[in-house]
């Protein structure tokens, strides 16, 4: 997944969000509805959090070092992880919390246009941000359905900036729903429930993001495709006769660690093998270009009575 795809979509992420928390807040200062002051909150938190996308990707670029020799690839995740963590408290909680007050103390909207106004208005920017993140995504994400390029992305930016666009989009939906019932029946309950309905999509959307964030923050293998390349490409069925075992490992969203033992015929010289190996290097950075760092350890290869190779 390519950094300039993501920062343009997390761009223009943060051009929405500051335009509509700004108008979301004055709805809010004028009406007095939770669920705008809710709402404005989420966008101000979505804010910040796209600054700390931008964050990440930017410190993720810095040179490797005698303490980090792997670089600073992980940074994205880090900071994508702290994004988890701004949804749930700031956005999720505060949302909770602000519409359980609203159900337990309700008041009349006051200058319902105002609210009404400002979420159509950001309906329409919020689309607008949406519709660039699926644009951005579709020219990395293959055939993979929505689902699945979610949990196997290993750039966090544009599945976070997608999960948070589009619990922006429920979230306004949920809030002028709560917001037109408040004012059609003349009773603020329903402004509190559809704040409480927002608190809880933003809660279960940041549970997501933490899990997947968790994982890249693990460390996560290859994807298959790469994977099959990798072994493909490391076998030359000269020197190299077979792959006793291998491990990958993503450093980063765009760097990948390749370890494996490889099997050799016990007559081949010392410079036959060596030659072999970079060769090897040269055909896996050829066919997954991201796999950067490449350490294979030869080893003698010998029939075994079962027919398989195996290693002395």
């Amino acid at each position: 997944m390519s950094a300039s795809g993501g920062t343009k979509a997390i761009v223009a992420a943060l051009a929405a969000n500051l335009a509509i928390a700004v108008a979301k807040f004055v709805a809010f200062l004028f009406s007095g509805s939770s669920s705008m002051l809710a709402e404005s909150v989420h966008s101000l938190a979505d804010s910040g959090n796209q600054g700390l996308l931008l964050v990440g990707g930017k410190k993720a670029q810095r040179e490797a070092t005698p303490q980090h020799p792997f670089g600073y690839g992980r940074e994205r995740y880090i900071y994508a992880f702290l994004v988890s963590i701004v949804l749930f408290s700031v956005g999720g909680m505060f949302a909770i919390y602000e519409g359980y007050e609203k159900i337990k103390h309700p008041h009349e909207i006051e200058a319902w246009y105002w609210p009404v106004g400002v979420l159509v208005f950001a309906i329409i920017a919020e689309t607008f941000s949406f519709r660039t993140a699926i644009k951005e995504s579709n020219q990395v994400r293959g055939n993979l359905s929505w689902k699945e390029f979610v949990r196997r992305a290993k750039a966090p930016e544009l599945p976070v900036v997608l999960l948070e666009d589009l619990g922006a989009l429920v979230g306004l939906i949920l809030a002028l729903v709560g917001v037109s019932l408040a004012i059609t029946t003349g009773n603020g309950v329903w402004d509190g429930i559809g704040t409480l309905c927002i608190g809880v999509l933003l809660i279960v959307i940041a549970i997501v993001l933490a899990a997947e964030t968790k994982s890249l923050l693990l460390g996560e293998a290859a994807g298959v495709d790469e994977v099959k390349k990798i072994e493909a490409a490391l076998v030359d069925n000269d020197t190299v006769t077979g792959i006793i075992h291998m491990r990958t490992l993503h450093l980063g969203p765009e760097e990948l660690l390749v370890a494996a033992k490889i099997a050799v015929r016990h007559e081949d010289t010392a410079t036959e093998i060596a030659t072999a190996i970079d060769a090897a290097e040269d055909r896996i950075r050829t066919a997954v270009p991201i796999a950067r760092v490449i350490y294979l350890e030869p080893d003698i290869y010998r029939e075994a009575k079962s027919g398989g190779a195996t290693a002395r």
